[in-house]
């Protein structure tokens, strides 16, 4: 019975951590894709990287480049704000 319980545990944990590394590797790809985008942004740098790293992790990629290029990514073309305008940078 033990022995079922310390497997278990084993499982869970593992599970766990791996579900974890998953996670910040998303978070650290996006932020590295979202400062190459943000790199020359007309607006607030801080704002473009903010609208960005949402749009990364609703769509889970960033176009190329500095602009444009917004159909490599369709989800996070379409993506829009309040006012109906583009959302991503």
């Amino acid at each position: 019975m033990k022995m079922l319980v310390v497997v278990q545990f084993f499982i869970i944990s593992l599970l766990l951590t791996s579900s974890f590394f998953v996670l910040s590797s998303a978070d650290s790809s996006c932020g590295g894709k979202c400062d190459v985008r943000c790199s020359k942004a007309d607006r607030q740098h801080e704002e473009c990287l903010k609208d960005c790293n949402i749009c990364c992790q609703k769509c889970n990629c960033v176009p190329s480049g500095t602009y444009g290029n917004k159909d490599e990514c369709p989800c996070y073309r379409d993506l829009k704000n309040s006012k109906g305008e583009s959302k991503c940078p």
